[in-house]
């Protein structure tokens, strides 16, 4: 007998779809990938229609769709809100209020609706609380039959962070911290402050922080400020926002732009205006509270649970940095972090929660990673990619010999080509891990520059992530883990690191063309990096380039980015690759045993 959940997360950011059956995860994807409008928040209808074809199975023969949150508990929290600021916020109200009363507060019969699209069902339609999803996500497809569960977000109904306890297949809630005191807004705060747009440039302000001077003057008070006047942190980790230097309540934007000039002495960054050591020095700070933060929550987590594992899921888990730090802390044994940690990944978490809570389930057979990878996406076929490429003027070569292919690749990245590597099913999470990816040689020193300038059009402080044999890690790494999912940042081994200036020039870009060590593309200005790890079992294929450059190189690594240009999402099928291949100055594109060029 089979059990099959459809579970769908939509309408805020992010939409995606998951489907398992007897608990086992099918597939998932996001709705972006298949519209390529970047965060699609539109119902993801494509993407159901992808996991039922993945899974072979029609609508009629669903059991159960779970939405990723309960909408009644939202559209209380928003009134609530409203009622508890008026007269301000009008203008909110007035723009929010009519979406609600038209289709959320009725989101049954539009879930019905789109769905009929796709055939006749009868599987009823439940709604999950929005961080019981999270904490769901991040705690059954791990690795441990128990484990501390800590999400942290944006909001979700009312809550904003939980600390919870897993335990075989239940889930005890144990803490709550409630909107609007938010961590995730806190920082989008900063992220919108600093020029950069909500919900999709965290990775940005993250990635700028290192270019902050710690020991200036200028950073220390604005790390002050932001304890002192924009939130209390209380020991345990949880949090009371000042709400007079917020606008989120009720205005259309994250802060109080005046109070906040006043506070900090900088007026809010215009997008795309010239970053200014204030603004590294600004990031710095709310990235170094944003790590005090997680670090005491996690602590509370232990206190409350003591369990030696800790699971993590919402959007600031996303935080590689702080992962990074909070590893090196032992607080826990071992921290397993939910790939697709945000809104996406909440599709996921909603059937999952029907399957062990709802249907009373007991907890699959324990496997080393039950999100196989992250790589739950579509797959498509040697032949498909042969009839696109026979209708394209392009020149290619097939070989029947993956091996034989791999050191043709090989030879290409050591001439410091930029390969696209597209190969079995996509990714599902932000992160590409080796299907849908761009690889290159960390040992150029302008790689990284170029990557940003020539292939990702992107801001060049933007960093790049390496990916390497999970075997060869620690050679390259002060990491004794594995990181499969590119979310934990640490240190690059002390013995492969160069000496550079110690203070902090005024430049950012200045501080960009040091050469920092052997493998500079992939080495952050703090000598840190962002890292996977590669199995062999997980991903054969990724393994066993890695292992033909590390025989011709020494190095058994390479840089890793996702398969897209700026402000689009990674890519899907064939013709996305090919697309984004001619668009940019990539050199070589492989994708299954094809070997395309541009000449």
């Amino acid at each position: 007998m089979r059990y099959i959940i459809l579970g769908i997360s939509a309408f805020y950011h992010d939409s995606a779809a998951a489907l398992t059956i007897n608990g086992r995860i099918i597939a998932a994807a996001q709705e972006e990938r298949f519209t390529r409008v970047k965060h699609d928040a539109s119902f993801p209808i494509n993407a159901v229609r992808y996991v039922l074809a993945e899974a072979g199975i029609t609508m009629e023969e669903v059991d159960s769709i779970v939405f990723y949150d309960k909408p009644l508990l939202k559209f209380e929290r928003l009134l609530e809100t409203y009622h508890a600021i008026a007269p301000h916020g009008l203008k909110s109200f007035l723009t929010a209020i009519p979406v609600w009363i038209k289709d959320k507060l009725f989101l049954k019969r539009l879930i019905r609706r789109e769905l009929t699209e796709l055939g006749s069902f009868s599987a009823p339609i439940r709604f999950a609380e929005h961080h019981l999803s999270h904490a769901a996500s991040a705690f059954y497809p791990s690795p441990f039959n128990e484990a501390a569960i800590l999400t942290i977000d944006g909001v979700g109904e009312w809550a904003t962070t939980t600390i919870s306890q897993g335990k075989g297949s239940q889930i005890t809630m144990l803490r709550e911290l409630h909107f609007p005191h938010s961590v995730g807004l806190l920082y989008s705060a900063f992220t919108y402050y600093l020029g950069f747009r909500v919900n999709s440039g965290e990775y940005k302000l993250m990635g700028l922080a290192p270019y902050g001077d710690a020991d200036a003057e200028q950073t220390q008070s604005f790390y002050q400020k932001i304890l002192s006047e924009l939130v209390h942190l209380h020991e345990d980790g949880s949090i009371q926002l000042n709400l007079s230097y917020f606008n989120f309540l009720g205005g259309l934007r994250m802060a109080d732009d005046r109070k906040w000039e006043q506070l900090f002495g900088i007026p809010r960054r215009s997008t795309e205006s010239n970053i200014r050591p204030e603004h590294t020095n600004l990031a710095l700070a709310i990235q170094q509270v944003t790590e005090e933060i997680v670090l005491r929550l996690a602590t509370t987590a232990h206190s409350l649970t003591q369990c030696k594992n800790l699971v993590m899921a919402g959007g600031v888990a996303l935080n590689s940095v702080a992962n990074g730090k909070l590893l090196a802390t032992k607080v826990f044994d071992n921290i397993w972090i939910q790939p697709a940690a945000g809104d996406a990944g909440g599709a996921l978490g909603a059937a999952q929660t029907e399957w062990y809570i709802g249907q009373k389930s007991e907890r699959i057979t324990e496997t080393p990673d039950g999100m196989q990878g992250a790589y739950l996406g579509p797959s498509f076929s040697n032949r498909a990619i042969e009839n696109l490429l026979f209708r394209q003027d392009v020149s290619y070569t097939h070989y029947e010999n993956f091996a034989e292919l791999a050191e043709v690749t090989t030879q290409q990245l050591t001439e410091g080509k930029v390969v696209g590597w597209f190969q079995g099913r996509m990714e599902f999470g932000p992160r590409a891990l080796g299907n849908r990816s761009i690889l290159a040689d960390a040992r150029h020193p302008n790689m990284q520059q170029r990557l940003n300038q020539k292939i990702k059009f992107r801001e060049s402080f933007r960093p790049f992530a390496p990916s390497v044999l999970k075997e060869d890690a620690s050679e390259y790494f002060d990491l004794d883990t594995i990181s499969p999912y590119m979310l934990l940042v640490r240190p690059v081994d002390a013995q492969r690191c160069t000496q550079v200036e110690t203070t902090i020039t005024s430049e950012w870009r200045e501080q960009l063309a040091q050469i920092r060590s052997d493998i500079p593309a992939v080495t952050h200005v703090d000598f840190s990096a962002r890292i996977q790890t590669v199995d062999d079992q997980i991903n054969p294929r990724f393994a066993q380039l890695l292992r033909a450059f590390k025989q011709l190189t020494g190095f058994g690594l390479l840089v890793n980015t996702s398969f897209n240009v700026r402000n689009e999402p990674i890519v899907c099928s064939p013709q996305d690759a090919l697309r984004c291949f001619h668009q940019t100055e990539m050199d070589i594109l492989v994708m299954e045993n094809y070997f395309i060029t541009k000449s």
